[in-house]
């Protein structure tokens, strides 16, 4: 990035956890309806219909999905029981029309910052109906303050199923001697670098030092022979997986977010790998935005367009 751009970046990543913007969006029509012309290019829209019908849209293309019903950070336990049932109405929905769909979520969202044991039983009851209805579960990955809450959480409920996953994030220096943590249960790994802003004594920043450690991860991974999701968008870093045959496994997968290089998705397609597409729904998007928009500051070009021509973002080339 230039300056400018993590200047760009850096202001992005405040205003998405100023709860006054956020709130401003979310009960202003005005600013809701416009800023959702920008929001589309990343997520499928406000209700689980619109999830689901891009959704199979998508898997018809022979994409595989990865769907997220947006929210972290809930502290009202009203709000969180409303989730959980969100999440356990995707999977039915789901069922029998979108295979194999796996359903991804935040443990903030299902009440960590209340109680852990609240988080778990949610996700408890999740899991169960996941099981019931053929799909699997995938725990994201928060900040590095909540790491070790949701690896515990992960621990017991991968103690007794076998579909539920665990994201690990690259740059975390405890993430090495987590992975041999995690190796010990049965769940897919997904893999990303991390999104969120770490102290150095936590982290390492993008550099070719986190790449380098996140080859090191996926090369444990593929020798345990572990169902492993590669999610990332970056290019030199896949050349790199794809030249240590990393990504010919059968059990490796590429996982992309929706709306993201949408180009480098359709080109891994045609080649033959296994795409998976991390699609989002919900009024909480705010943040989702605002994250995707840091990562790459020319985007905001882009979110410009899309909010004056809200049309563009029908045809993504997928």
């Amino acid at each position: 990035m230039t300056g400018d751009e993590r200047k760009t970046a850096e202001v992005l990543r405040r205003i998405a956890r100023d709860p006054q913007a956020k709130q401003a969006v979310l009960e202003s029509p005005f600013l809701y309806k416009l800023l959702m012309g920008a929001a589309r290019r990343y997520v499928a829209g406000d209700t689980r219909e619109d999830l689901v019908e891009k959704a199979k849209e998508l898997n018809e293309r022979g994409y595989l999905l990865s769907l997220e019903y947006i929210g972290e950070n809930t502290e009202e336990l009203a709000e969180v029981r409303q989730a959980k049932e969100h999440y356990i109405q995707v999977i039915r929905d789901c069922a029998g029309v979108i295979q194999p769909a796996g359903i991804s979520f935040d443990l903030s969202h299902l009440g960590l910052l209340i109680d852990s044991e609240l988080a778990y039983q949610q996700a408890d009851e999740i899991a169960r109906e996941a099981l019931e209805q053929g799909q699997y579960l995938m725990i994201s990955m928060e900040e590095s303050a909540k790491t070790e809450a949701i690896l515990q959480i992960y621990e017991r409920l991968a103690s007794r199923y076998e579909h539920v996953g665990i994201t690990l994030q690259a740059q975390l220096h405890r993430t090495m001697n987590d992975l041999e943590r995690v190796l010990t249960l049965p769940g897919k790994i997904r893999l990303v670098k991390g999104a969120f802003q770490e102290a150095a004594e936590v982290a390492l920043p993008r550099s070719g030092q986190l790449n380098e450690r996140y080859v090191q991860l996926a090369e444990r991974c593929a020798a345990a022979d572990r169902a492993l999701s590669i999610a990332t968008h970056d290019s030199l870093l896949l050349e790199e997986l794809e030249r240590k045959g990393i990504l010919e496994t059968p059990s490796t997968e590429l996982e992309m977010l929706y709306g993201v290089r949408p180009e480098l998705a359709k080109h891994m397609r045609e080649r033959g790998r296994k795409v998976r597409l991390y699609l989002t729904y919900g009024r909480e998007w705010y943040l989702y935005l605002c994250h995707r928009l840091a990562e790459n500051p020319p985007n905001v070009h882009l979110a410009i367009a899309d909010i004056a021509e809200p049309q563009r973002t029908a045809f993504l080339s997928y």
